[in-house]
């Protein structure tokens, strides 16, 4: 089951030949149209896309959704609303575990602090960027240059329309895009299914198929206190989709690593991956105990239990993609007939020949730091906890918003400041004791990472073990209080140092090593990467023009593939499974948990017919950031809902095979069914049929 972020294609000389037809995450404004025609006999419209771009959202928690009402009816996964239910939840109301059902709009629930955002318009503006860079300007210079010209082109673009814009980074450098979207903050809760037959067989079944899980949920956008009017949105099959039929996902997938040189990978495969590995199987065991704890630590905690749990099973399938031979020898033969292709031409080998070798030296560079740089600075360090990272967010943003706009730090541009704001003045609640359980496995991980007598270990645990530390911390903040946030924001930088707040004063004390470290890794990686990258892409463009797919970046991309099974240990594997499946397959396990059923499904088990598809797999490319894209036919219409991948689909982090891997759906067919016997949401029901 997808939740984060896990690759475009290495390129290379046989690409087009040999690549599947069904794979990519293609562009909307570059989509796969001749291998459409040529396969599948489809083509679709410039109307079709649209309509299709400005139906779907991007989750800013992390993932995909699509509008299928006209009064602003969004649907998405389970997992992908969870965080939101989670918060709306209470120890005497808990919607994980209930579910929830707004039989009116009155009764729907005001999401603290959820964005969507949908994508409106698309520009390519590589040229306006790249014209920032001097001739013979150093790579550190030369980053630094862009990212101005690619802040100043978002706050024109924001000034003329309105709309929150964004310049996307494609090919790893190779080209810019301005996405400009329509952002929505008022949000709110209309239905969620219980935890339990939203995630059918827990961890056990996560990453498997058959499977049989109700993993959808809905919310409602509202625009000046009324039901969004939406202009666009997708309809609902009446028959659904059968086995072989041509379907599409259109979703954000967050991060793919198909472009990388094999160097990058062997990067990824013996430095990033077993670090990141380690953080999560510490966090699974420190979480799991604490969830077993008690009923209320297990509600409190679910939502990093699984989340974490499922990060590690599908970190831990990249892994294995990388270790195994056979894929990396076809990585490495790719790379090589491209470097080949290059070579053979004087003019290109001049331009791009040295590309690969400098790639190659910015991994090596980065292994000298890469630890430090990951506990410290990488996405939030080692310091867990929503504590943490508001007291983060309060020190950085003081010291951001007193520089000019381009200066910043890309996630404090002024572009940035109301998704920023947003979660940060959120009032969702803040549990004390998960806080320090989450505190106090950072400050260990910390330790274990840099050793005990390390300057920065020690001025982080301030005398104290790890738990007494955390404790400390969490107890003396007043963080936790919204007010308390808004005046801090509000003081600016001499609040900040004159703070004396132990979280901010933790987090200010650290800062200065933490931004060396990620000024060290922009110098001295990310900007020789950019360059680097963006001559390998010139030399696919060169080669093969420009049909090929850019390696994904939680932008809206559209995907395709029949409906298909596949065979496994010598049996075959049916692409539908049913709600008889579902029942046998609890029964099998006694009822047991993770395949206990909800009550009211073995109330109403006679209300359903029990035929109906309920999951589905088909061959469309996806990854994580997909969950929630709706599957659509060539009409346009829902026939099912993205929640997840088979195990084989892991290593479509690196490289796409349909030989096994599917992505996994929700069947629209079941979803109504459940919606109609199982939880009498007639109401609902109607909207997604329009009747």
């Amino acid at each position: 089951m997808f939740r984060s972020h896990l690759v475009a294609c290495l390129a290379l000389a046989s690409f087009v030949s040999t690549a599947p037809a069904d794979e990519g995450m293609w562009l909307l404004n570059r989509p796969p149209v001749e291998a459409l025609k040529g396969k599948y006999a489809f083509e679709p419209s410039a109307a079709w896309l649209d309509h299709m771009q400005k139906s779907c959202v991007r989750f800013e928690t992390g993932g995909s959704g699509s509008i299928v009402s006209a009064n602003g009816l969004v649907m998405t996964n389970h997992h992908v609303g969870s965080d939101m239910i989670e918060k709306l939840s209470t120890p005497e109301r808990n919607l994980m575990e209930t579910g929830f059902h707004a039989r009116t709009r009155a009764e729907e629930l005001p999401c603290p602090d959820l964005e969507l955002r949908l994508l409106w318009s698309i520009e390519d503006v590589t040229e306006r960027v790249n014209s920032a860079v001097g001739e013979g300007m150093a790579a550190a210079d030369a980053l630094a240059a862009r990212r101005k010209m690619m802040s100043a082109i978002e706050a024109e673009a924001q000034e003329k329309t309105g709309l929150y814009a964004e310049v996307v980074t494609l090919y790893q450098g190779g080209r810019y895009h301005l996405y400009s979207s329509k952002r929505y903050t008022d949000v709110r809760l209309v239905f969620a299914p219980e935890m339990q037959i939203a995630f059918f067989g827990g961890d056990t079944d996560n990453f498997e198929y058959p499977r049989f899980d109700l993993d959808c949920c809905f919310f409602r956008i509202y625009e000046n206190g009324q039901p969004l009017k939406a202009t666009h949105h997708l309809k609902w099959s009446a028959n659904g989709a059968a086995d072989g039929e041509l379907t599409f996902v259109f979703g954000h997938p967050g991060s793919t690593d198909r472009l990388y040189t094999v160097d990058h990978l062997k990067f990824m495969r013996d430095a990033e991956l077993p670090y990141t590995l380690r953080r999560l199987w510490r966090n699974e065991i420190k979480m799991t105990s604490f969830a077993a704890r008690s009923d209320e630590h297990a509600r409190i905690a679910s939502g990093d239990v699984f989340g974490i749990a499922n990060s590690r099973k599908a970190q831990t399938g990249v892994l294995a993609g990388l270790l195994d031979p056979v894929i990396m020898d076809r990585k490495r033969a790719d790379e090589q007939a491209l470097r080949a292709a290059v070579q053979a031409n004087s003019d290109q080998r001049t331009a791009w020949g040295d590309a690969w070798h400098e790639i190659t030296e910015a991994q090596e560079t980065l292994r000298e730091f890469y630890v430090r740089y990951a506990a410290l600075e990488f996405r939030g360090g080692a310091l867990r906890g929503d504590l943490p990272r508001i007291a983060r967010t309060l020190v950085r943003l003081a010291a951001e918003k007193a520089k000019p706009s381009a200066d910043r730090l890309r996630e404090y541009r002024d572009s940035e400041l109301p998704s920023v704001e947003l979660e940060l003045f959120s009032p969702a609640p803040i549990y004390e004791a998960l806080e320090i359980e989450r505190l106090a496995s950072g400050l260990s991980l910390m330790a274990e990472l840099l050793g005990g007598d390390d300057p920065a270990v020690q001025a982080a645990l301030g005398g104290l073990s790890p738990h007494n530390r955390a404790e400390q911390l969490v107890k003396a903040t007043t963080l936790e209080d919204v007010e308390v946030r808004r005046r801090v924001a509000g003081g600016g930088q001499p609040t900040i140092d004159n703070a004396r707040d132990p979280l901010l004063v933790l987090i200010r004390n650290l800062d200065a090593e933490a931004r060396a470290l990620r000024q060290r890794y922009e110098d001295e990686v990310e900007s020789v990467e950019r360059g680097a990258y963006a001559r390998i892409a010139a030399a696919m463009f060169a080669i093969h023009g420009e049909s090929i797919y850019p390696d994904a970046t939680f932008t809206l991309r559209l995907a395709f593939g029949p409906i298909k099974g596949y065979a496994e240990h010598g049996a075959a594997v049916a692409p539908f499974t049913t709600f008889a499946g579902l029942y046998e397959r609890s029964e099998l396990r006694h009822a047991a948990y993770p395949f206990n059923l909800p009550q009211r499904w073995i109330d109403r088990k006679d209300r359903l017919e029990l035929g109906t598809p309920f999951n589905f797999v088909c061959t469309a490319d996806i990854i994580g950031g997909n969950s929630g894209s709706p599957v659509v036919n060539k009409a346009g219409e829902v026939v099912g809902l993205i929640f997840d991948g088979n195990v084989q689909s892991l290593v479509w982090d690196v490289a796409y095979t349909d030989a096994q891997g599917r992505a996994v759906a929700v069947d629209s067919r079941g979803m109504i069914e459940a919606l109609g016997a199982v939880y009498e949401a007639d109401e609902l029901v109607n909207e997604l049929t329009a009747k």
